[in-house]
């Protein structure tokens, strides 16, 4: 039995190194062991302890095995069951992160109505407990209140939830209005490949804040008499890059004009709370957005984040893999539209409701109901552009979607390294899916899903794609190490069920 539980643990170890693309090498220099001790470890030839096993997950950012910690590391899946009923979307996962870090900015009182409880939302929260703000859940822990400290202890900041999330990337633009001098770690979150912070340091350089990155840190260091003299343009047109030229901006006593900016859900969803502090954002939902910053932010505010387009286009395209006739409610059909445009001339049936607003009164939501559909693959390739174009991360969902439907498709996502070559682990429960190079990948329906056990992908979306393909599958699939998915959907699991799925979570040890 013992041997057994070895080559099982061996085999978790094995797959997440694989995951993260290290080498038995690379491993052991993490671990200061021989690759020789890896490799009989993941073979499971080699006794080896709790503490080993923390250590092995730390290094990979896999947890291989939890103890003491209530929330799911596997899921089995029942596949081959059609889903039925009507569930709502909740809100934004970008949102609320950017919301969390403009609430730094204040210095009054923020409540947050119905924020995500995921895994990426509990990261910055303890990061923002480490260095002195005070957050609670309230109304049945439904929303959040916030409460900043009158001087943040960033030498007390908690460095190891700080790198488990990249969204620390946006502490800059409010930190740089607090303070003259300060440390942050290395931001991190999913391994999309390799990402630079250069597009915000060509922003943030403008209001005199200038880093040096050394020792697993950010150096910060602002020079007060550096201001913006002339309109800031955006080198990238990225989303968390505008989020943090506006958290800048905000505070910035005087006008600032942002170019190239990005109109996406989450960026408009900064600026309507931005408007809520009193801060004055012209140009909300265009490329060009003109802030009227304020020096002092000192309000007791109240806003409710909007609801999130991506987990809205990962339900339908759950209703389209399994072949289920299913209502999506509270849609942000703004941020779902060329998705929806590129659906019907493939063939999706769907009806929508009227448009009626959203809790901040400024997004407009609908009501989507798709049904079982022949679908045809597209003549032109699937390929993501900034808002108004199709959604960056709605773009693995057309790799389960494209595998249903009649033909080939290309899918070419041009933005991330390593997220395409995630899309061909479709390939171990039946799906057809050639990786031309590692942006592009041919996708061949229809297929026909079969059972499998498999690690998750270190990246938010393949992970659901692949948990939607096993919810297709006939059989019993099993997808390990979860922890990728809490970080962006709160219950996932659980609210699936509601709908007819079979889906249990369990841990090993």
């Amino acid at each position: 039995m013992a041997d057994d539980y070895l080559v099982r643990i061996g085999k978790l170890i094995r797959d997440a190194r694989q995951h993260r693309g290290w080498t038995q090498s690379q491993l052991a220099e993490a671990l200061a062991t021989s690759q020789s001790a890896v490799n009989r470890i993941e073979r499971g030839n080699q006794n080896i302890s709790l503490e080993m096993i923390a250590r092995i997950g730390e290094a990979l950012d896999s947890e291989i095995v939890s103890l003491g910690y209530a929330g799911p590391m596997h899921l089995r899946v029942v596949g081959g069951r059609r889903l039925s009923g009507a569930i709502d979307v909740k809100t934004s996962k970008n949102a609320c992160v950017a919301l969390l870090c403009a609430s730094l900015l204040n210095q009054g009182r923020t409540v947050l109505r119905r924020v995500a409880r995921i895994e990426e939302v509990y990261r910055l929260l303890e990061v923002l407990h480490s260095i002195g703000v005070r957050t609670r859940w309230i109304n049945n822990g439904v929303d959040l209140e916030i409460v900043p400290p009158a001087d943040l202890d960033l030498d007390s900041i908690d460095a190891e939830a700080a790198r488990r999330t990249r969204s620390i990337i946006m502490f800059l633009g409010p930190l740089l209005h607090r303070m003259d001098r300060f440390k942050l770690p290395y931001a991190g979150g999913c391994d999309l490949g390799t990402r630079t912070i250069e597009p915000h340091m060509i922003a943030l350089r403008r209001f005199g804040l200038d880093i040096a990155a050394t020792e697993g840190q950010y150096h910060a260091v602002v020079d007060r008499g550096v201001s913006p003299d002339r309109p800031i343009v955006l080198t990238e047109r990225g989303d968390t890059v505008t989020e943090n030229a506006l958290l800048a901006a905000a505070r910035h006593d005087g006008v600032t004009v942002i170019r190239n900016a990005s109109s996406n859900y989450m960026v408009q969803d900064l600026c309507f709370f931005l408007e809520a502090l009193g801060v004055k954002v012209e140009g909300i939902g265009t490329t060009t957005l003109t802030v009227h910053g304020m020096p002092r932010i000192d309000v007791d505010v109240d806003y409710s984040p909007s609801e999130d387009p991506v987990e809205a286009m990962s339900l339908v395209a759950a209703a389209v893999v399994t072949e289920s006739e299913l209502t999506v409610r509270r849609v942000p059909i703004e941020f779902l539209e060329i998705e929806l445009a590129v659906l019907e001339e493939m063939g999706l049936d769907h009806d929508r409701t009227p448009e009626y607003s959203a809790d901040n009164g400024r997004t407009r939501l609908v009501d989507l109901t798709v049904r079982p559909s022949k679908l045809e693959a597209p003549i032109d390739k699937i390929h993501p552009m900034p808002f108004p174009g199709l959604n960056i991360d709605n773009v693995p969902f057309f790799a389960a979607i494209a595998a249903t439907a009649q033909g080939k498709t290309l899918i070419h996502d041009w933005v991330y390294d390593n997220r395409a070559i995630y899309l061909t682990d479709l390939n171990r429960l039946g799906g057809r899916l050639q990786l031309l190079d590692p942006h592009r990948v041919l996708v061949e329906g229809p297929t026909r899903w079969r059972a499998a056990e498999m690690m998750c992908p270190p990246a938010l979306r393949p992970a659901v794609v692949v948990l939607l393909a096993m919810m297709a599958a006939e059989g019993t699939s099993v997808l390990r190490n979860v922890y990728v998915i809490n970080r962006g959907y709160e219950d996932l699991a659980e609210r699936l069920n509601s709908i007819g799925a079979q889906i249990e979570i369990f841990r090993d040890i």
